[in-house]
């Protein structure tokens, strides 16, 4: 057994791994073979070889592109490494020039990660890359980090949520690694009437209207991005991207519950204000268990706990 399986390991190429690793990425076999400019035929061909050669299924192949099966995640981390490998001998010992970067990353609606994009984009000085940034609901985070349509998913949980959500990642194959812990802020416009004070209560918050961002399909109240999902008001808008909400703020008066954490930068007309609850939140990332994370993933990582220390907030080791 081993010596045939010693066999088929020196059948597969440097190539196949490439399209393995870029397939995996991309979602898409056609799409990895325009981005390659590989005919469509010819890829699919050597996927196949290496399936059989592993004598596993890499990929679930539907009509919407292909996913990874449980055998494909973990191969992928090896996969990963051996092309990384060979394009640092490539880079060192023949000239050539660094790859395409790639990274995809799924989150909730955190300025805080998107400074941490722009730092991460900026930093690997690539002259090619292809990085994605998907602001989405909690499940669709948690679906993106399984099937790796995501390298790296952020999320919140607390006290109310986390059996449910450390369930969900447990069933996904995922883990959860925290950056910090917060108090819950209220976010509003600097012209809302309470932006000046130090901090406000409940009860300050009665006649607002509260700004949730919409879970779909999937709206429990445990993946609900803001805490305290339960409590009932008067006045509630849903919206699904972090410029509405942040026009809503501004136009309506309204108000969302967040990490207190907010870019005078990217978001100059609102401020975060202290909200007077007994509750915490825990920020963190999530990444396949037997998946190891790529040097741009590293980097992005290292940049969301250096943005998050430049507001004074403690890191978790």
């Amino acid at each position: 057994m081993a010596r045939h399986a010693a066999g088929a390991l020196r059948g597969i190429t440097l190539q196949q791994l490439r399209y393995f690793v870029e397939v995996a990425a991309e979602g898409s076999i056609s799409a990895a073979a325009d981005m390659l400019y590989v005919a469509q035929p010819t890829m699919s061909a050597a996927l196949k070889d290496l399936e059989s050669r592993l004598e596993r299924s890499l990929f679930v192949r539907s009509n919407r592109g292909v996913t990874l099966t449980d055998d494909g995640a973990e191969f992928l981390s090896y996969a990963r490494q051996v092309v990384e490998q060979a394009e640092l001998l490539e880079q060192r010992y023949l000239g050539r020039g660094p790859s395409r970067r790639l990274l995809a990353v799924s989150t909730q609606h955190y300025s805080f990660v998107v400074d941490a994009f722009a730092r991460m984009v900026k930093a690997s000085e690539a002259a090619e890359y292809a990085f994605s940034l998907r602001e989405t609901r909690t499940w669709d985070i948690i679906e993106d980090v399984r099937t790796l349509r995501s390298e790296v998913g952020v999320l919140y949980r607390n006290g109310f949520n986390a059996n449910v959500i450390n369930k969900l990642l447990r069933e996904a194959g995922l883990t959860f690694t925290p950056l910090f812990f917060t108090t819950p802020h209220i976010f509003i416009a600097r012209t809302n009437h309470l932006a000046g004070k130090k901090s406000v209560t409940l009860k300050d918050l009665d006649d607002l209207p509260r700004l949730t961002f919409d879970q779909g399909g999937n709206n429990s109240f445990y993946l609900a991005e803001e805490i305290l999902s339960t409590r009932s008001s008067k006045q509630d808008i849903r919206v699904s991207d972090r410029a509405t909400i942040f026009n809503l703020m501004i136009g309506l008066g309204g108000y969302t519950i967040s990490t207190g954490i907010i870019s005078d930068d990217l978001d100059p007309s609102i401020v975060a204000v202290p909200l007077e609850v007994d509750e915490r939140i825990e920020i963190g990332w999530i990444g396949h268990a037997s998946v190891s994370l790529t040097a741009q993933a590293e980097r992005f990582v290292a940049e969301m706990r250096d943005v998050v220390s430049s507001f004074g907030v403690d890191l978790l080791a």
